[in-house]
C-alpha cells in the first residue's frame, strides 16, 4: 500500500472510534488490570508474557514502570483508591530500587521513574514521588558521556564496547526536563537537550529511516556508525524504534519548542505509515511486508498513536488525531485481548526480541501501557501526561 492510502485507510477506520467505544475498551483493560493486580500483590509482571502469562518478578528490569503507570491510568480513570494504594506500594519499591542502585546501569530510567514517581507526583502531587523522580534524574545524569554529548545506553558507564546511545532514549529524556521544572536547576534540561540534539543528527538517517544504536568513538568522542541490537540488520528500520522516534521528538519538543519544529519529524512518520502492512499492524521489522510476512509487533503501533496524539497538540503532522484513532481502532478490534479473557496481557501479537526469541507474538508491556495511554488521551482530553 502507498503512503496516501494507508493514510486514508486509518483516516476512515478512526471515524468508528466513539465516546462509548473508547469506554468499553477502556474499562476491559481497566478489568484485566484489576485482575492482574491481585495476582502479582506488590511484585512486577515480566517484560512480556509466555503464553499469554505473565511471569511474577521482584522489581529488577526496565520495563517495571509500565505496570505501575497502568496503575495510575487504571486509578484517574475509576477513583477507585485501591489502585492509587497499590501504585504507592509500587513507588516504595522503586524507592529501594534507587537506594541500593539496584540494575539501573542503563538509560531506562526514564521509563522506570516517569511511569511511577512521575505519575504519582502528576497525580497526587506526592512529596516522596517528587524526591524519588529528582533521585532517579540524578541516576541518569551520571550516565552522561561529555565527551560525544550522549548519555551511554547500556553497561558500566565509559565502557568502550557500549560508547553508544539508542533511539528509546528518546522516550527517558522527559525525566530530565521534568527535573528542571521541579527543581529549577538545568543541568538536566541542558543535558537532555545536548543528547536529543546529537541523536536527532545520528541515528536518524538522512531518509528519515532509523537506526536503533548508534556508537561514537570512547578516543574521540565523535559519532562512528549506526548498528542494531534488535532490528533484522544494522541497515533496516526495526519498527519500534521508528515509533519510538514518531512518540520521542513531540514528546521532547513539548519541553524545547524549537522553531521551526524538526524538519525530520513528518518524514519519520511518514516512513512508519508508508511500511503498514494491509491490516495496517506492522510486522517487527519492515524488511517484512505482506508478501514476505514475518511476526507482528503491535505495540510498535500502540507507540506511534501515543505519538501522533502528542504531535497533534504540537501540530506537528497534518491528520495525526485522526489516524491515531484509526491505528487504535485496529488494535481494539483486532488485537486486543477483549475476546481471550485469559490473556494477562492488553494486547496480542507483540515482539520483545525477535533475534533473541523473546516475547514473540506475546503480550508486553509497553504496548500494553501505550494502548491504554492512547485510549485515556483521547477519552479524557484534559488528561496530563506522566513524561
Amino acid at each position: 500500500m502507498s503512503l496516501q492510502e494507508n493514510k486514508k485507510k486509518l483516516v476512515k477506520l478512526g471515524k468508528n472510534v466513539t465516546s462509548l467505544w473508547l469506554a468499553d475498551r477502556i474499562d476491559e483493560c481497566v478489568t484485566k488490570i484489576e485482575r492482574n493486580m491481585e495476582r502479582y500483590g506488590t511484585q512486577f509482571p515480566s517484560a512480556c508474557g509466555t503464553n499469554g502469562k505473565y511471569r511474577i518478578k521482584p522489581n529488577d528490569d526496565w520495563t517495571n514502570g509500565f505496570w505501575t503507570g497502568m496503575l495510575w491510568l487504571a486509578y484517574e480513570w475509576t477513583g477507585n483508591e485501591k489502585f492509587s494504594e497499590r501504585a504507592m506500594e509500587n513507588i516504595v519499591s522503586f524507592q529501594k530500587r534507587l537506594d541500593d542502585h539496584f540494575v539501573l546501569d542503563h538509560h531506562d530510567i526514564g521509563f522506570l521513574y516517569s511511569l511511577s514517581a512521575g505519575a504519582g507526583f502528576t497525580v497526587t502531587g506526592s512529596v516522596q514521588c517528587k524526591k524519588e523522580l529528582l533521585q532517579a534524574a540524578d541516576v541518569l545524569m551520571a550516565r552522561f558521556q561529555a565527551h560525544g554529548n550522549f548519555i551511554q545506553a547500556w553497561g558500566k558507564y565509559g565502557d568502550p564496547k557500549e560508547y553508544r546511545l539508542i533511539i528509546d532514549s528518546l522516550i527517558n529524556l522527559p525525566l530530565l526536563f521534568k527535573a528542571t521544572e521541579l527543581s529549577g536547576d538545568p543541568r538536566y534540561s541542558i543535558v537532555a537537550t545536548k543528547h536529543y540534539q546529537m541523536l536527532l543528527n545520528t541515528v536518524i538517517r538522512e531518509n528519515a529511516t532509523t537506526f536503533h544504536t548508534y556508537y561514537f568513538d570512547p578516543v574521540t568522542g565523535m559519532p562512528s556508525h549506526g548498528a542494531t541490537h534488535q532490528g533484522n540488520s544494522d541497515e533496516s528500520i526495526w519498527a519500534r524504534g521508528q515509533s519510538w522516534a514518531v512518540l520521542g521528538i513531540p514528546l521532547n519538543e513539548s519541553y524545547l519548542h524549537s522553531t521551526p519544529f524538526p524538519e525530520k519529524y513528518q518524514a519519520v512518520v511518514d516512513v512508519f505509515i508508508e511500511h503498514l502492512p494491509e491490516d495496517l499492524v506492522p510486522y517487527w521489522d519492515f524488511d517484512f511486508d505482506d508478501q514476505h510476512p514475518s511476526d507482528k509487533d503491535s505495540s510498535s503501533l500502540a507507540i506511534a498513536a501515543c505519538g501522533l496524539l502528542e504531535a497533534e497538540k504540537l501540530q506537528a503532522y497534518p491528520q495525526a488525531k485522526a489516524m491515531a484513532k484509526g491505528m487504535l481502532y485496529q488494535l481494539g478490534e483486532q488485537y486486543s485481548t477483549k475476546n481471550t479473557p485469559d490473556n494477562e496481557g492488553l494486547l496480542l501479537h507483540g515482539v520483545y526480541a525477535h533475534s533473541q526469541g523473546k516475547g514473540i507474538d506475546e503480550p508486553n508491556l509497553w504496548g500494553d501501557y501505550f494502548y491504554l495511554e492512547a485510549l485515556i488521551r483521547l477519552a479524557k482530553p484534559s488528561w496530563q501526561r506522566y513524561w
